[in-house]
Order: structure tokens, then sequence, then C-alpha cells
């Protein structure tokens, strides 16, 4: 096996066929599938990370892949969420995708900025950026799960603003992470 052709990033390419597949099911309103896609799809995003810890089968293209493929993810769920077209129950709000999207914008941007005119280039999760992505897909989980039987739509309105306070809170935290670990950084250095 190659260093680049390892269970992990198989499973992370998995994840990244599965989308096609997931926004397919949306458009014809089988929300039961598209909630077992979207399922499984979170289920090989923990196993790539488990498999590539365990197996020592970490690369380059899995770091950057992994990112990716989470993002790719999600973000095509709030866009199609967000249309009228594709769900039983109101829309989720454009509001909370905008504010879902801008936030990585921002910080793939602020990365870019920081890594063309410093060289810094060990950008690191923080816990509540984790905890922005359980959130966010718990909220997908919740719309869909609301979609395919019915149930729990009423609980959605207090998840698109839990979910809006933990993009907010993790976008912010953010900033302070990066300059916290840039200064770490410069101070080990010298």
């Amino acid at each position: 096996m190659s260093s680049v052709l390892t269970l992990a990033n198989l499973l992370t390419v998995l994840r990244l066929i599965m989308i096609p597949v997931f926004v397919s099911e949306l458009y014809y309103q089988n929300f039961r599938w598209a909630l077992g896609i979207f399922f499984l799809a979170a289920i090989t995003d923990g196993l790539d990370g488990l498999v590539a810890r365990s197996f020592n089968q970490k690369t380059q293209l899995g770091a950057i892949l992994d990112p990716m493929a989470d993002k790719l993810l999600l973000v095509t769920a709030f866009v199609t969420l967000s249309l009228p077209r594709f769900t039983l129950t109101p829309p989720i709000p454009f509001w909370l995708t905008a504010t879902a999207i801008s936030r990585d914008v921002f910080i793939v941007l602020g990365a870019l900025v920081i890594n063309m005119t410093t060289g810094f280039s060990k950008f690191r999760p923080s816990w509540p950026g984790k905890l922005n992505t359980l959130v966010q897909v718990a909220l997908i989980v919740l719309f869909l799960v609301a979609n395919a039987f019915q149930v729990a739509a009423e609980w959605l309105p207090a998840a698109f603003y839990i979910t809006l306070g933990m993009t907010v809170f993790s976008g912010l935290h953010y900033i302070v992470h990066v300059n916290r670990t840039m200064n770490e950084h410069q101070n080990s250095q010298q």
C-alpha cells in the first residue's frame, strides 16, 4: 500500500463521494436516506482519524483532505437545507447558513494571509472549533430527523440559535487561539 492510498484516506474519499449522493436524496426528498447517508459520512469522519492514529496512517494528503471533506459536507448540507425546495419543514434560516460559511471562510482566509505574511503555518483546531462542528452536525441531524419523521420540528428554532451562538463564539475564540499560538511560536524561536 502506498503512503497515499491508506484506509484512512479511502474513508475520507468515501465521505467526499457521499456528498452528491446526499444532495440527490435531498432533491428527491428522501429524507430517511439522506439522514442515513449523512450519519454514515459522520461515522467515516470519526473512523478515518481513528484508523490514521491507530495504524500510523497519518499522511500529508489526509491532513488536508479530511478537514476539507468535513467542511464540504457541512457547507453542502447547510446550503441545500436552506432552500425551501429541499425541505418539508421551513428551511434552515439563511442567516445561519451565511454565518456558518462566513466563519469558515474568514478562518481559511485569515490563515492564508498570516501564512503569506509571516510564514506561520501551525494552525491547530481549538476545542470550541471542534465543539462547533459537533453542534453543526447535531443541527443537521435534528433537521433531517424533523423532515424524515415529522418529529422534533418545534426544537429547530432553539437549535438554530444555539448553533449561531456556538459558531460566533468559536470564530472569536479561534482568533484569540491563533494569536496565542503565534506568540508562543515566536517566543520559542527567540
